[in-house]
């Protein structure tokens, strides 16, 4: 999900609330720690030097039972962000503590919004020999009458 998505979606909601993806819920108590735009510049396997933005989330949970991050709030530490640290319309990634710090896409199912689990992938597959990305050779169609037991072309 893009910033502009969530953006778009907060004004209609009555409360802000994630889950993950296995159905357990984010606390109702959560807070929007950090936003900001993540740049990772890296080369991959193949030697393709690449670079990604990502507007960052940092949900985390505290002992204030009571707190609730309503949409306005939200929409408005957005907009902070974008005046004062000048973040992009890209994809959001969420961080949310779990078992350590889990880096989530972001969805929303028209109610709530879900924390995706984020998948490694190889972006050479092609240059480091991924087997399942290597192209299967086309075989010669062969001529049954020429290939029987008793030909010799075996």
């Amino acid at each position: 999900m893009k910033l502009s998505t969530i953006k778009a979606i907060l004004p209609t909601l009555d409360n802000v609330a994630f889950q993950l993806e296995n159905g357990e819920s984010v606390p109702e108590h959560f807070h929007v720690t950090e936003i900001g735009q993540v740049t990772k510049h890296f080369i991959d396997c193949g030697g393709v030097i690449r670079t990604e933005k990502a507007v960052n989330f940092q949900l985390w949970n505290a002992n204030d039972y009571a707190h609730r991050l309503k949409p306005v709030k939200l929409l408005n530490i957005i907009k902070l962000s974008e005046e004062k640290l000048g973040i992009e319309d890209a994809e959001i990634e969420v961080e949310y503590q779990s078992g350590t710090i889990g880096k989530y896409e972001l969805d929303f199912n028209g109610d709530q919004f879900i924390l995706k689990n984020k998948q490694t992938a190889c972006l050479a597959s092609s240059a480091c020999g991924d087997p399942a990305e290597q192209q299967k050779e086309k075989l010669p169609v062969l001529n049954n009458s020429c290939c029987t037991p008793d030909s010799g072309c075996c």
